[in-house]
C-alpha cells in the first residue's frame, strides 16, 4: 500500500499539461403610454411595453481586419496568437468577436504552460458563451491536475472541473455535424473533445477517492484519445491497483512505458510493482 499511495501522490504532483460569435441585441427603446380610448371609438391596439431593435451592429473595418488577421493565424504559432489575441482584445473589448478570440487564447496559453492566464481566458470565454465544447473539455481536463488537495478551494475547483466535464460531455453528444467536416474528422475532433471531458472526471473521482468511477472515466479517456495521454495511462494503473485489478494495471502501466519522454521510466517503475502484485494474487476459486 505504501508504494501505491507514493505513486498517487506522485502522479498529482507530476501530471503533465498537454496539449468557435455572436452580435450582441440592440437595446430596448421604451414606448410611449398608449392613450385611452375615446368613448364610441374602438381601443388602438396594445403594443409590447418594449421592442427589440434587432438591426446588427454596424461594421467596423478596423475591427473585422483585425479579427481576420487573429483567426487566419496558424495554430502552430502560438506567441504571435497571443500577441495578436490580447491586441484585439485591449482595442475591442466589447468586440462579437470577443469570444472566439478568449477560446483560442485558452488553447494558446496551455500550449506555453501558461495555466493562470488559461483559467482567466476559458473563464472570459464561458461568461460569454457557456456552451463553448471547445473550453469546457480543455477546463474539464485542466483543473483537477492543478488542484492541491489540502487547499481550502479545492472542492470547489473539483466540482467545477466536473461540471464542465459532464456538460462538454452531453454537448458532444448532440453536436451537429459542419458541413465543412468529414464524417471520419468530425468522429475524431469528437471522440477528442470527449477524451478530454472523461480524463478530467477520473482525475476529478481520484481525489475524491472514488477509485472504481476514475478507473471507468479514465479507461474511456484512453480508448477515445488518438494519441492516449501517458498520464492518463499512469493514473488509470494507480486506482486499477487501488480496486485490485491488477493484471489492469499491468496493462495500463504497460501502455504508459511504452511511450518516451518524461513518464516513461517511472512508468517502468510502476510497472514492475504491478507484476508482482497480479503474480501473488491468490488464483480465484474454480
Amino acid at each position: 500500500m505504501r508504494a501505491t499511495m507514493g505513486k498517487i501522490g506522485w502522479v498529482v504532483a507530476l501530471a503533465a499539461l498537454v496539449l468557435t460569435a455572436t452580435p450582441a441585441s440592440g437595446q430596448g427603446q421604451q414606448n410611449p403610454p398608449t392613450p385611452p380610448a375615446q368613448p364610441g371609438q374602438p381601443a388602438p391596439p396594445t403594443k409590447p411595453a418594449f421592442t427589440i431593435d434587432s438591426a446588427p451592429p454596424p461594421v467596423n473595418p478596423e475591427e473585422e481586419a483585425a479579427y481576420k488577421t487573429f483567426y487566419e493565424l496558424k495554430a502552430s504559432d502560438v506567441q504571435r496568437q497571443i500577441q495578436v489575441g490580447e491586441e484585439f482584445l485591449k482595442k475591442y473589448p466589447a468586440s462579437r468577436y470577443c469570444e472566439s478570440v478568449y477560446s483560442r487564447l485558452t488553447s494558446a496559453y496551455i500550449s506555453i504552460n501558461d495555466v493562470d492566464r488559461m483559467m482567466a481566458a476559458g473563464e472570459k470565454a464561458l461568461e460569454l458563451k457557456p456552451d463553448d465544447v471547445d473550453v469546457l473539455a480543455l477546463m474539464a481536463l485542466v483543473i483537477p491536475r492543478r488542484v492541491n488537495p489540502s487547499a481550502l478551494d479545492a472542492n470547489q475547483k473539483l466540482d467545477r472541473s466536473e461540471k464542465y466535464a459532464k456538460q462538454s460531455i452531453s454537448l458532444l453528444a448532440n453536436l451537429p455535424k459542419p458541413a465543412s467536416l468529414s464524417d471520419a474528422d468530425f468522429a475524431k475532433a469528437k471522440n477528442e473533445k470527449l477524451s478530454m471531458a472523461h480524463s478530467g472526471l477520473g482525475f476529478v473521482y481520484f481525489h475524491r477517492q472514488k477509485y472504481a468511477d476514475s478507473a471507468t472515466e479514465l479507461e474511456q479517456a484512453t480508448k477515445l484519445a488518438s494519441t492516449p495521454d501517458p498520464v492518463d495511462y499512469f493514473l488509470l494503473g494507480v486506482v486499477l491497483e487501488q480496486t485490485k485489478r491488477y493484471a489492469d494495471a499491468v496493462a495500463a502501466y504497460g501502455h504508459c512505458a511504452d511511450v518516451s519522454g518524461v513518464m516513461q521510466a517511472r512508468c517502468k517503475q510502476a510497472l514492475e510493482s504491478a507484476r508482482k502484485l497480479a503474480a501473488a494474487k491468490p488464483a480465484p476459486p474454480k
